[in-house]
C-alpha cells in the first residue's frame, strides 16, 4: 500500500475547504463506490446534501455491484480463506476487473479501502480529500479482502472508527458525505463548512433559534444584540469551553491534527 506522505504534498495546517479562485468554476468531483451491497447506499446518493451536489454539476456518486465483475454462474465475489477459520473474504478478481475498466475510463486520486485498521478519518483529512481529484472507493464485506488488494491495488485505507460495522457500505457513506460537503457550491451558506466542528481544533459553540424565550428557556441575550463583533467572541469563548469540558483531547493534539 502507498504510503500517506507519497500520495499527499500538502501542508496540513493550511488544509481549509471551499478553496476556490473568484468566479472560477470548481471541477466536478467523482467518487466511484466499489461494495457487494450496493443497495445499502441507494438513499445516501440521490437525496439531502449529496443529492443536491450531483444535481448542480458538483460531484458525481457512482456505486458498483461487485458481483457485476464477477465470473461464474453464481456470481460469487467471496470465498473461503486459505488456512481456514471462520467467515469468508472478497475475491481479487471481481475488484481487481472494476478497478481496471473505471481506470481506463478517467484518473483517480486515490484507490481508498474501508479498513478498521486504516487511518482514522478526522476533519482534516476530510478536508485534505476535498482538495483531491477522482476518487474510489472500496468497502470491505464478510472478513474483508484478499490481502493482495491492499498490498497492490489500493493507495489508501481508512478507517471511520475503533468499532466493527457489518460492511464497509456505512464507513463508504460517512467519508462520502464528509468529503463532498466540503467542495465549493454545495452548501448553500460557502461558511457552513468553516465553522462546523473541528474546523478550528474545536468543537461548535451552542446554537439558538427562534422562540426566544420558551418554557422560561432564553436565548443568551448576547446572540440577540446585533452585535457581531461580541457574537464572534462569545461563540470561540463558549466553543473553547466545550472543548474543554467535552473534548479536551482535541486541545492536545498538534496544530493540523484535529
Amino acid at each position: 500500500m502507498v504510503s500517506w506522505t507519497s500520495t499527499f504534498q500538502v501542508n496540513p495546517n493550511q488544509v481549509k475547504p471551499n478553496q476556490v479562485k473568484p468566479n472560477q468554476k470548481p471541477a466536478m468531483m467523482r467518487i466511484d463506490i466499489l461494495a457487494a451491497v450496493p443497495e445499502l447506499l441507494d438513499s445516501l446518493v440521490h437525496h439531502s446534501i449529496l443529492g443536491r451536489a450531483q444535481r448542480k454539476g458538483l460531484a458525481q456518486i457512482v456505486v458498483h455491484n461487485l458481483r457485476d465483475y464477477a465470473t461464474g454462474k453464481y456470481k460469487a465475489i467471496d470465498d473461503a480463506p486459505y488456512g481456514g477459520g471462520a467467515g469468508m473474504v472478497l475475491m481479487i478478481e471481481p475488484i481487481d476487473r472494476c478497478l481496471e475498466q473505471l481506470k481506463s475510463e478517467r484518473s483517480y486520486s486515490q484507490v481508498i479501502y474501508l479498513s478498521p485498521d486504516g487511518l482514522q478519518l478526522n476533519q482534516n483529512l476530510c478536508n485534505r480529500l476535498a482538495l483531491e481529484g477522482n476518487l474510489i472507493l472500496l468497502c470491505g464485506h464478510y472478513k474483508g479482502v484478499d490481502e493482495r488488494v491492499r498490498e497492490h491495488l489500493c493507495t489508501m485505507e481508512i478507517s471511520v472508527g475503533d468499532y466493527v460495522l457489518s460492511g464497509g457500505e456505512l464507513a463508504a457513506a460517512v467519508l462520502t458525505d464528509a468529503v463532498v460537503r466540503l467542495l465549493p457550491g454545495v452548501l448553500g451558506d460557502e461558511s457552513s463548512a468553516l465553522t462546523d466542528s473541528f474546523q478550528d481544533g474545536l468543537v461548535a459553540p451552542p446554537d439558538y433559534t427562534r422562540p426566544p424565550v420558551y418554557k422560561g428557556w432564553e436565548v443568551p441575550e448576547i446572540l440577540r444584540s446585533g452585535h457581531e463583533a461580541r457574537i464572534g467572541q462569545w461563540r470561540h469563548e463558549e466553543a473553547l469551553r466545550r472543548t474543554r469540558e467535552r473534548r479536551p483531547d482535541l486541545l492536545d493534539r498538534p496544530e493540523g491534527d484535529s
